[in-house]
């Protein structure tokens, strides 16, 4: 057991280092990443062959829905992440359940070397500019690897205790706590400690994460393309911390969720939310 542990941590030393030598001889280094996402969509009624066969089309419609794609743009220090638009098809209703996608347009903004972000936001109509510290993770870097594309990369993890909302039957809102392990996998050949959304902190470009529900894949890399890249922070909204955003965020949720249970009455509404 002793020498199995020796070995993994070898091997985690072999690629900090390889990853400090890269990023000293990487002065002007830049680059675009492309990502694309899959959620796991969980959505249940009642049982009933008529109930099934609707649950079976709206998993369907959903999935369609939150497959995305996004652009990092990255230098040494700083990386802009954002969605990129597309046309979208129309969501028709089945069997009287109307189905809302809400999927903001978020732009991500972090500064490595600053230690912090700025998140440009919009919820209901009103756009927010969320600025606060990079929250570290502790991540537990593994002896595993797998090729995605040309590139090598290694396994990492993190376990946090997150709380979800769902609706309940009586189109209640609930509350749960469970713990999440997220799993990275990053490239010390692409020498930042950067990655798609909010994830950082490994000593290579981050091209792989999952956290149960949300995948992020790399799809594609282009390292110092012809044309220089700006990247410049968002600037549009109204400036909050992660703190005040959070609780302006719930508070707007309870009163949709309010306006929601009135409105159940003459029909059925089923509102979902999606980020990347």
């Amino acid at each position: 057991m002793m020498k199995c542990t020796q070995k993994v941590t070898q091997k985690v030393l072999v690629v900090a280092a390889l990853f400090m030598v890269l990023l000293m001889n990487a002065q002007d280094f830049q680059g675009v990443a492309t990502y694309k996402s899959h959620r796991k969509v969980d959505f249940k009624v009642k049982e009933g062959n008529e109930n099934k066969e609707v649950q079976k089309q709206i998993q369907e419609q959903l999935k369609r829905q939150f497959q995305q794609e996004y652009t990092l743009t990255f230098n040494k220090n700083e990386s802009l992440y954002k969605k990129n638009e597309k046309l979208e098809a129309p969501m028709p209703s089945s069997s009287g359940i109307k189905i809302t996608i809400s999927d903001g347009s978020d732009i991500i903004y972090k500064n490595i070397k600053e230690q912090r972000f700025t998140n440009q936001t919009e919820i209901y109509g009103k756009q927010f500019l969320v600025k606060d510290s990079l929250a570290g993770k502790t991540w537990e870097l593994l002896n595993e690897t797998k090729n995605i594309g040309q590139y090598t990369c290694f396994k990492a993890q993190f376990k946090a205790e997150v709380k979800t909302q769902t609706l309940t039957e009586d189109n209640g809102m609930e509350t749960i706590t469970k713990e999440v392990i997220t799993t990275a996998w990053y490239t010390p050949q692409v020498p930042i400690s950067n990655g798609p959304a909010r994830f950082f902190g490994l000593p290579g470009l981050i091209l792989e994460i999952n956290d149960g529900d949300l995948t992020l894949v790399c799809t594609k890399i282009v390292i110092n393309p012809a044309e220089e890249i700006a990247i410049v922070e968002p600037k549009k909204g109204k400036e909050v911390t992660q703190q005040e955003f959070n609780e302006i965020l719930e508070k707007k949720n309870n009163e949709m969720m309010d306006q929601m249970n009135s409105r159940s009455k003459n029909g059925n509404t089923v509102i979902f939310s999606s980020g990347g």
